[in-house]
C-alpha cells in the first residue's frame, strides 16, 4: 500500500504526481483522479471532504459509458479474481475484512447464483462497499441480503447506487490513505447502533427497531441517553416532566444565555436508527470534545432528547417539543393506548408527574436561548443522489391533510354500460392524477394520496365506494394553499363530470417553518469550513424544530442517508465519515456563535 499521504503533499504536488498519488483510490480508473488534479483550483484543496467532492463530481461529470466502465472496472464478490488472489491490493482488503475468502460452500454457491443472476439482468457486476456504514466490514450475510435485495432494483436505479457505492468505497480508501480516523462519527455511529439494542415487544423479537412512548424500550433509551450525557461531562442531566432527557452544559457562567438543540428519541414501527437520534447524538459529540478540552463558550448549550415526536403510541404528536413552548393539550393525558392504558397511567409508571402543573412549568422563555438547532438525517433521495454529505434546511414545508369518501353507484360489472356508470374507484384514480400534476406544476410542493381503498370490493362489480387521503406540503403556506385551492376545484369538477358525490375532512392543518436566515446562513459558513459546497433543500417531513420555531430563531442541517435516503425504515443508513462531517459542522457552527 502507498504510504500516508497529507493534503500539504498532495496540493504541493504538480497534477500529474498528485493524479499519481490517488491511484488505487477508484478501481482500474486513474482518469478519474487525473480529471480532478487537472481541474484542481488555484488554491489548494482545503480538506479531505473537499477532494472527495471533487472526485466524485469527476464520475458525476463524466457521462453514462465512463460511469459504466467504471462499475466494470470492479471484480465479482467472490469471484474469480477473489478466488485467484488476482485482485487489487485494495479489494483484497475490503474483500478479506467481509471474510469473502473464507466462505462456506453454501454462501459461496449463493453468491455465484447471485453473481450469474445480477450480470444477466443489469449487465455489469454488483458493486457495494463491503466495509460497510462503520468502515469495519460487513458480514457475509449482510452483503447476501444485499445483494438478494437489490436484484430486484430498476437497472437505472442500480447503475446509480452502484455509483454510489463506489465513491463509498473510495471514501474508505482515502481514509486509509491519509491516516483519517472519524473518531466523532465512529462515536455517534456506535452511539445509535447501541441505542438501537432497546424495542418494544413483537418487535424485538423481530429484530425490529420499535420504540414508542413511555415503554419500558423508550425508559431504556432515556437512562442511556442520561448515562452518556453525564460521561460526555454535562452539567446537569435529568428527566423531564414528559420524558424528555435535557443535558445542560454551562457556559463561561452559568447564568449565560444558551443555544437550545436536539430532536426526538421514540422510534416508528420498524424503523431505521437515525431519524431523531442523530441530533441528540451529535451536539453530545460536540460537548464531549469541548469537556475534554477543558472549555467553556460565552453560552451554554442545552441538548434535548425529545420523549416523543412520531405519535406512535398516542395520537399526540410532537409532544415533547410541544411541551417546551406551552403546547402541551392537557386531552392528552385521558387518551388511551391500544391496551386501554391512558397516558397520564402511563407517565406515573414511568415515575412521571402525570399532572398539567409539572408539564406547564416545562414551557421554556425565549428571551434565555440564542435559537434553536436540529441535526437530522434527510429522510429522502436528494443529498445522496447528488453525492452531497450536508445540506442547509431552508425551511419546513406546511402540510394539509384531509381524508375523504368518494359515493357513486354500485353496480354489475358485466352489465352496466360503461357510459352509464358512476365509479368511485374510476373518480379517485382521476383524482390521484389531479394531485400529481397538480403539485408537480409548483415549485417546492409536494402531493400525494396515500390512502385509496375500496371497501368491500369485488371483481365483478363496479366500486360505489372508495375512501382516500390527500396530503399537500410546502414551503410556505401560500404555496401550499394554492395548490390545496386548485385541487379542491378539481374534485368538484371530477364529482360533477362523473355523477358521484365527494366528501372531505380536514384532519390536519400546519404552518410551514422558514430558517432563520441568519441561522441558515451559519449553517452555511460552517459547511463551507469544512471545505464543502452550500446544497440547500426544504424538508418535506416534519420535524421538533417546527415546534421551536413558534417560539425562537430555528435552523437545521441534514445529512445524507444512504440507501438512496430511505428512512421510517430499517434501510435507513448513514456513514461514519458522514456523523463525522455533522459533528465538525455542528462544532463550527458553536464557534461562530462564540466568536459573534
Amino acid at each position: 500500500m502507498t504510504t500516508t499521504l497529507t493534503m500539504t503533499q498532495l496540493n504541493a504536488a504538480p497534477a500529474d504526481q498528485a493524479a499519481a498519488l490517488l491511484d488505487g483510490i477508484y478501481e482500474h480508473s486513474p482518469w478519474i483522479a487525473a480529471a480532478a488534479m487537472a481541474a484542481r483550483p488555484s488554491r489548494p484543496f482545503p480538506s479531505l471532504a473537499a477532494l472527495k467532492h471533487a472526485l466524485a463530481q469527476v464520475v458525476r461529470g463524466a457521462g453514462p459509458e465512463r460511469q459504466l466502465a467504471l462499475i466494470r472496472a470492479h471484480p465479482e464478490l467472490a469471484g474469480k479474481a477473489t478466488v485467484s488472489r488476482d485482485l487489487t491490493a485494495e479489494s483484497t482488503l475490503e474483500q478479506d475484512k467481509a471474510g469473502l475468502g473464507d466462505c462456506t460452500p453454501a454462501e459461496f454457491a449463493e453468491l455465484q447464483r447471485l453473481n450469474a443472476a445480477y450480470n444477466a439482468k443489469f449487465g455489469f457486476p454488483f458493486i457495494l462497499a463491503v466495509r460497510g456504514p462503520r468502515g469495519l466490514g460487513l458480514s457475509r450475510q449482510q452483503i447476501i441480503a444485499n445483494f438478494s435485495r437489490r436484484l430486484g432494483h430498476h437497472p437505472e436505479f442500480e447503475r446509480a447506487e452502484c455509483l454510489r457505492q463506489i465513491h463509498r468505497i473510495a471514501e474508505i480508501r482515502l481514509a486509509d490513505r491519509f491516516g483519517d480516523q472519524p473518531d466523532a462519527g465512529n462515536q455517534v455511529w456506535d452511539w445509535a447502533e447501541a441505542l438501537a439494542a432497546h424495542s418494544d415487544p413483537g418487535y424485538a423479537e423481530q429484530g425490529q427497531l420499535t420504540v414508542t412512548y413511555l415503554t419500558a424500550a423508550h425508559q431504556a433509551v432515556a437512562r442511556q441517553l442520561q448515562g452518556w450525557m453525564r460521561d460526555c461531562g454535562f452539567d446537569e442531566v435529568r428527566l423531564d416532566a414528559v420524558g424528555n432527557v435535557v443535558g445542560i452544559y454551562h457556559g463561561e457562567s452559568d447564568s449565560a444565555p444558551r443555544l437550545l438543540t436536539g430532536s426526538h428519541y421514540d422510534t416508528v414501527r420498524n424503523a431505521g436508527k437515525y431519524d431523531g437520534r442523530l441530533g441528540i447524538l451529535t451536539p453530545m459529540a460536540a460537548v464531549r470534545a469541548l469537556h475534554a478540552a477543558g472549555r467553556r463558550l460565552p453560552f451554554g448549550i442545552e441538548v434535548v432528547g425529545f420523549a416523543e415526536e412520531e405519535g406512535q403510541r398516542y395520537r399526540a404528536t410532537f409532544l415533547g417539543s410541544g411541551a417546551l413552548v406551552g403546547q402541551f393539550n392537557p386531552a392528552w393525558l385521558e387518551q388511551t393506548d391500544a391496551d386501554g392504558v391512558t397516558m397520564r397511567q402511563a407517565m406515573r409508571q414511568a415515575g412521571l408527574p402525570g399532572e398539567m402543573a409539572a408539564i406547564a412549568a416545562l414551557r421554556r422563555q425565549p428571551s434565555a436561548y440564542l435559537g434553536f438547532v436540529e441535526v437530522h438525517i434527510e429522510q429522502g433521495p436528494v443529498l445522496d443522489e447528488i453525492d452531497q454529505p450536508l445540506g442547509i434546511v431552508t425551511s419546513i414545508n406546511g402540510s394539509r391533510r384531509w381524508s375523504g369518501e368518494i359515493v357513486g353507484m354500485a353496480s354489475h360489472a358485466g352489465t352496466t354500460p360503461m357510459g352509464q356508470r358512476r365509479d368511485a374507484a374510476a373518480a379517485a384514480a382521476e383524482l390521484v392524477l389531479a394531485v400529481e400534476r397538480l403539485a408537480g406544476d409548483a415549485p417546492d410542493v409536494v402531493g400525494t394520496v396515500g390512502m385509496l381503498a375500496v371497501p368491500g370490493g369485488s371483481i365483478n362489480v363496479v366500486p360505489g365506494r372508495c375512501a382516500f387521503s390527500i396530503d399537500i406540503r410546502a414551503t410556505t403556506d401560500a404555496a401550499r394553499d394554492a395548490c390545496a385551492s386548485a385541487v379542491l376545484a378539481e374534485i368538484e369538477a371530477i364529482a360533477a363530470r362523473r355523477g358521484v358525490a365527494i366528501t372531505l375532512d380536514e384532519t390536519l392543518r400546519a404552518a410551514a417553518a422558514p430558517s432563520h436566515p441568519l441561522w441558515q446562513r451559519r449553517w452555511e459558513a460552517a459547511v463551507q469550513a469544512l471545505g464543502l459546497p452550500i446544497q440547500r433543500l426544504p424538508s418535506g417531513a416534519g420535524h421538533d424544530a417546527m415546534k421551536l420555531h413558534e417560539a425562537m430563531p430555528q435552523s437545521m442541517l441534514f445529512v445524507r442517508g444512504g440507501n438512496a435516503g430511505i428512512s421510517h425504515n430499517p434501510l435507513e443508513s448513514i456513514s461514519n465519515h458522514d456523523a463525522e462531517l455533522c459533528v465538525q459542522a455542528f462544532s463550527r457552527l458553536l464557534e461562530q456563535l462564540a466568536q459573534a
